[in-house]
């Protein structure tokens, strides 16, 4: 088992920021300013496919989170992002992407079929982080914990969220329904789905299989117009209301 490791701090806008390794594997981990080391709820959040653990919609959405709801918030670099390095199955899955969309063919099934493989290696590192994290005075283990992962953070998510008790909340979207449904069959925590209804590469078809998979008995479907990169910022404002509900915790204004 590997402990988690701080490796650099910084402060600005109601949060503390601290960068960690657990083990080779590079995270940050957000909290409030007034009180990082005060007991709160612990959102783990997966960025998108390209991106990495401080790419703006991430250090967005923890800003939200924090200063709203004074949670703590966690992200790691996927495989092959990030400061991690590539691998050549990575270099082959990203050229054969590259192709596809230079002749205008779908790019679906690469995406699918790479991010399974990266969920394979992922999932066990977030378990290793969520392990490594409730050893912090700040987080422990009694408090809930709650998951936030949208496109390539839905196809991490779901099969971390399907074999991970110590969650007990999930935000998902934006991803098809090939390889996730059968996991998310397993998934009964209470659901929140965003989905794109004019989406170029998901057709609505494929996204409402994957959300009519999960076996929640408490799912909610956010269905908005636009295409697959226009999902409205104003999501992130209702997945901070989703996780404080579930969590006991009141939304003020962010800082």
């Amino acid at each position: 088992m590997h402990s988690l490791q701080f490796t650099a701090e910084s402060s600005s806008n109601g949060m503390v920021e601290r960068d960690f390794t657990v083990g080779d594997v590079p995270g940050v981990l957000w909290s409030p300013a007034s009180g990082a080391t005060d007991r709160a709820r612990l959102i783990l959040m997966g960025h998108g496919g390209g991106n990495h653990k401080k790419s703006p919609a991430m250090a967005g959405r923890a800003q939200r989170l924090v200063t709203g709801c004074g949670f703590h918030v966690a992200v790691i670099d996927a495989p092959g992002h990030g400061d991690r390095p590539r691998t050549a199955h990575d270099e082959q899955e990203i050229a054969a992407l590259y192709r596809a969309r230079a002749a205008g063919e779908p790019e679906g099934p690469i995406v699918v079929r790479y991010n399974a493989h990266l969920a394979e290696r992922a999932v066990p590192e977030w378990q290793a982080t969520l392990d490594a994290l409730q050893e912090l005075p700040e987080i422990g283990t009694d408090g809930p914990v709650g998951y936030f992962g949208i496109n390539m953070g839905t196809a991490i998510g779901v099969p971390l969220v399907a074999i991970e008790p110590r969650i007990t909340a999930a935000v998902f979207g934006l991803h098809w329904p090939d390889v996730l449904a059968e996991q998310a069959k397993r998934i009964t925590v209470p659901i929140e789905f965003d989905m794109q209804w004019d989406d170029e590469h998901i057709p609505r078809e494929a996204g409402l299989a994957l959300f009519d998979a999960f076996a929640s008995k408490e799912k909610t479907l956010h269905a908005n117009a636009g295409r697959h990169k226009e999902l409205p910022r104003f999501e992130a404002d209702s997945a901070v209301r989703f996780f404080a509900r579930h969590f006991g915790r009141a939304v003020t204004s962010p800082a």
